[in-house]
């Protein structure tokens, strides 16, 4: 600070300043502190003076340190005001948001050090949770961004995506298929800072290895046969903004190298062309598959994984959360009767139980599927089971086997008189025949199912069905 003048007025300044201020050298060291940025990241002067801005951790510095050339940060290369929120982690290890700006002292022309201040959005940041919260609450009690649940998973991911929202930290989105990963990513897109710039899509497995490339970086004419003009790849095409990679575990080892570098450098180049192109990019990933796997199996980098999965996201798959089925038929339901215009009311509650009974293995998108399968059916009134696909419905569950498929074994529960001599029907029947199964099982389920001719999780399916606790079945009786 000794090349400056009016030394002590400016202390006298940075004393009374509410925001935090911090001075950084040439080097790269901090020089100066304010009672304000103590207060804020809970350090002293003296923790700090003389220690690099790196102490901070600064998600939106480190990328500036990384991104530097001829100086340690490219603030003294591009010689910019710079002016963005991000985030620093405190003494004790919480993160607090922060808007930073930030911008160079100079002296005969040549930059002496970096003014940096730093103000707290904490409580700004907490009331933009908070409306958003009212304006999802509002908009619909159970939804997120186009995404439907109310089951404690449901809500756990919401939680995470607000916070993965904040950050500009890379996010890996790991689920099934038809759980709803794309929106998710939109919700991440649309909830952060980036939200005024692109958001970029690609499915990494739609393409070849030569196609995918020149889809993500983009290439020159005369690159390669059939490149009659430059092309914009998709990371150029989302700078200032996100994209969305989703099934990043197939992409070719050989790609992942060079999308490993994107991610690291912030530069690319296009196919063909040998010039750094600069891009500012958050990366949001998607994948079905178990990418730990895939690198103990040498198909994916154990590097690119750790560069990606900074903040994991698991959406649940729906056999998790069947509370929510019910939710996403009324939901789908009003969609389609408001696209046909038929009178359909609802569910019986047999179709209800069947499709709440059903393991889902397509997810949220294949009751959709399901449930538009059965509008096509229905004229009006109310869904029965026998409007539901075969897969789900009453043609489901076939007779079951009146004697079982081994002479060897046991014969398998014998079906009692229907009540007061009047025609069982058919849930009934098979309430009955899995209950006299259990019993002869001793509760064991895998015996049962093979009792009855059936799969283990179909015996699982019919007992949540029906309600079939095992404990009050061996113990007290029931039937």
């Amino acid at each position: 600070m000794a090349k400056f003048k009016n030394t002590d007025r400016l202390h006298a300044i940075f004393e009374t300043m509410s925001e935090g201020l911090l001075v950084v050298g040439r080097d790269g060291r901090i020089r100066e502190v304010n009672p304000a940025l103590e207060r804020l990241t809970g350090y002293t002067a003296d923790e700090l003076v003389g220690k690099p801005c790196s102490v901070l951790n600064c998600d939106v510095c480190e990328r500036s340190r990384r991104e530097g050339r001829a100086h340690w940060c490219k603030l003294f290369d591009e010689r910019a005001e710079h002016r963005r929120r991000c985030h620093v982690i405190r003494k004790d290890g919480s993160a607090v948001p922060v808007l930073k700006n930030a911008s160079l002292l100079m002296a005969d022309g040549e930059p002496v050090a970096s003014v940096e201040t730093l103000t707290d959005l904490s409580e700004l940041v907490e009331r933009e949770r908070t409306i958003r919260e009212l304006s999802r609450r509002l908009e619909n009690g159970h939804g997120f961004h186009g995404l439907l649940g109310d089951s404690p998973p449901m809500r756990r991911v919401f939680r995470l995506l607000e916070r993965a929202a904040d950050s500009d930290a890379p996010v890996l989105i790991l689920g099934e298929s038809g759980t709803g990963k794309e929106l998710a990513a939109k919700a991440i897109h649309d909830l952060g800072p980036r939200s005024a710039g692109p958001f970029i899509q690609l499915n990494c497995a739609a393409l070849n290895e030569s196609l995918l490339e020149s889809e993500l970086f983009g290439h020159v004419r005369g690159a390669f046969t059939g490149a009659v003009r430059h092309r914009t790849g998709r990371f150029e095409a989302a700078h200032h903004g996100d994209i969305f990679l989703d099934e990043i575990g197939d992409v070719p080892l050989g790609l992942q190298v060079k999308l490993l570098r994107v991610l690291e450098t912030k530069t690319l180049e296009r196919v063909g062309d040998h010039r750094p192109v600069h891009v500012d990019v958050r990366i949001i990933s998607a994948t079905n598959q178990d990418l730990a796997r895939l690198v103990r199996e040498g198909r994916f980098r154990e590097d690119l994984l750790f560069r990606i999965n900074v903040i994991p996201i698991h959406l649940p798959p729906l056999r998790e959360r069947s509370e929510d089925v019910a939710l996403l038929c009324d939901h789908f339901l009003a969609a389609l009767r408001e696209k046909s215009g038929k009178d359909v009311a609802g569910f019986t509650p047999e179709a209800l139980a069947l499709l709440r009974a059903h393991d889902w293995p397509g997810n949220v998108r294949e009751l959709r599927s399901a449930l538009e399968y059965a509008f096509v059916l229905v004229d009006s009134g109310r869904i029965h089971p026998e409007h539901l696909p075969p897969s789900i419905g009453a043609s489901a569950c076939p007779p079951l086997p009146a004697s079982p498929p081994a002479p060897a074994q046991p014969p398998s529960p014998i079906p009692s008189p229907a009540p007061f001599g009047g025609r069982e029907t058919r849930a009934e029947t098979e309430r009955r025949e899995l209950v006299a199964a259990l019993r002869r099982a001793g509760g064991n389920q895998s015996e049962a199912a093979r009792l009855l001719g059936v799969h283990r999780g179909t015996v699982i399916n019919r007992m949540r069905k029906y309600g079939i606790d095992l404990r009050t079945l061996v113990v007290e009786g029931e039937g």
